[in-house]
């Protein structure tokens, strides 16, 4: 086995260690860089049979100078300006044929930006995508690149090996040029925060209006995840919730506070979607709910001023099974959505994203896999550029399982559980199957106040209506 040095890796966080420790692993000796010299001594301590395979260093200078040209430069550091700052350290140092790959969460605007700026520079830059927390760094990450056929030559065999399999493919490929791997990674972020929140919307059903105890609830999801709702998230949130908290005793659930955390992307993915003019309500409404989940005090004062929501679903004609159905509805609707934007912004910017592909590399590793994802490669490939709704099988699980949905949600409502993303993806569907939508009030409306115009049915000219002088 080659043991040159010509990868170096800076950041060693969480996910930074963990991907080193997988490359390392995989068959290629990496240098690495942490700015606390202290953490990468302990790094180094605690790799084990791996430690033969990883050069420490203690400044930027001894790194670049233990990798062999051609350089590849891992940046595994926070989003934003710090890799900003990075890259101007690194920039006076590099050579001719030197490569930077951001590997964190960036956002594909600046990865974008970042490329450009390398025109005319020694050193080549490309952001890459990697989904699949600390466990599938370590292990084999889902990973999104970005950039030339020939930089993707140069590394995709590493990032192949390093990768997940599923079925003995790996879950890695190139998604195209500068910001498109950041781009689906970012899309990808934004499925698994609506993924989550439906998830969550299910949960609240069965605590808040069945009254079901956490053990229980676990029971329902180690359940669904034997059947079409198998994936990741699924069997993660029953191992939560049979979880016993180490300190009080009882469910951990009841324990933990009701504020989500996030670090930006799903948000991205929402503002992006603006911007391409497509739809993604179900996606908005989970960045909204994370939103008002930090508004404690508010969510207290309006729980005193109006009364507490919810309660019980009392004699209510739902049960997990139901809930099975509403959830398998609103996941298809979620993807198909998630699926449209990317679409929207191959066409918009340019690149060639392998649809299918991208459904195939997020069959494994990656935080949304799931067995969905299977028939959803078969469907993009099968019809390429159509919206997932009207492809068997998503087609037929929507017409047996949409009425299940719409119980849920008008359940829930009624009940006072929120469910804002179930219901997002519900009124999306319902625009999607109306032929005629009330937009002619507001095509009326603008031509009224503004003088915009508007089209008729029936195709002849003409340009303002007749709404007299009140306007």
């Amino acid at each position: 086995m080659d043991e040159t040095v010509n990868f170096g890796l800076i950041g060693l966080g969480t996910m930074g260690a963990a991907l080193a420790l997988n490359i390392a692993e995989s068959g290629y000796p990496i240098a690495v860089f942490n700015r606390t010299a202290a953490v990468t001594d302990d790094f180094i301590e605690n790799a084990g049979a791996l430690r033969p395979r990883l050069t420490p260093t203690k400044s930027l200078e001894e790194l670049l100078a233990a990798i062999s040209a051609p350089r590849t430069i891992i940046l595994m550091v926070p989003a934003g300006q710090v890799v900003d700052q990075q890259i101007e350290a690194l920039a006076p140092m590099l050579e001719e044929g030197d490569l930077i790959i951001d590997a964190g969460n960036a956002n594909y605007a600046d990865t974008e930006r970042r490329v450009r700026d390398s025109d005319g520079k020694p050193y080549d830059y490309m952001g890459i995508g990697v989904s699949g927390g600390e466990e599938g760094a370590r292990h084999g990450p889902s990973s999104m690149a970005g950039g030339t056929q020939a930089q993707w030559e140069r590394v995709g065999g590493m990032l192949e090996a390093i990768s997940a399999r599923y079925d003995g493919a790996p879950c890695a490929a190139l998604m195209g040029p500068g910001g498109a791997g950041h781009f689906v990674k970012m899309v990808h972020n934004g499925i698994e925060y609506a993924d989550m929140q439906m998830i969550a919307e299910c949960y609240a059903i069965m605590r808040d209006g069945l009254g079901m105890e956490a053990g229980a609830i676990a029971d329902v999801f180690e359940a669904w995840n034997d059947g079409p709702l198998a994936s990741y998230l699924i069997e993660i949130s029953g191992k939560v919730a049979r979880a016993t908290d180490p300190i009080a005793g009882g469910p951990m659930l009841d324990a933990i506070r009701d504020t989500a955390g996030q670090k930006g992307t799903g948000r991205w993915t929402a503002v992006e979607a603006q911007h391409l003019a497509v739809p993604v309500p179900v996606i908005e409404a989970a960045v909204a709910a994370r939103n008002l989940s930090a508004r404690i005090e508010a969510r207290q004062r309006g729980a005193d001023a109006f009364g507490a929501m919810p309660r019980e679903m009392q004699g209510a004609a739902i049960g997990t099974e139901l809930l099975e159905q509403a959830l398998i509805a609103g996941k298809i609707l979620c993807y198909a959505q998630g699926f449209d934007m990317l679409a929207k912004a191959a066409s918009e910017f340019g690149w060639d994203l392998p649809m299918a592909g991208i459904a195939r590399i997020w069959r494994a590793g990656c935080i949304i896999r799931s067995e969905m994802l299977n028939d959803m490669a078969s469907a993009l490939e099968a019809m390429p550029g159509d919206n997932l709704i009207f492809a068997p099988p998503f087609s037929d699980l929507l017409t047996r399982n949409s009425d299940a949905l719409r119980k849920t949600v008008t359940t829930a409502i009624s009940a006072g559980i929120a469910v804002p993303a179930l219901a997002s993806g519900l009124s999306w569907f319902d625009t999607m199957r109306t032929p005629r939508t009330p937009a002619n009030m507001i095509q009326a409306q603008r031509d009224f106040f503004g003088a915009h115009g508007f089209d008729r049915l029936d195709g002849k000219d003409a340009p303002h209506g007749p709404w007299g002088d009140d306007g």
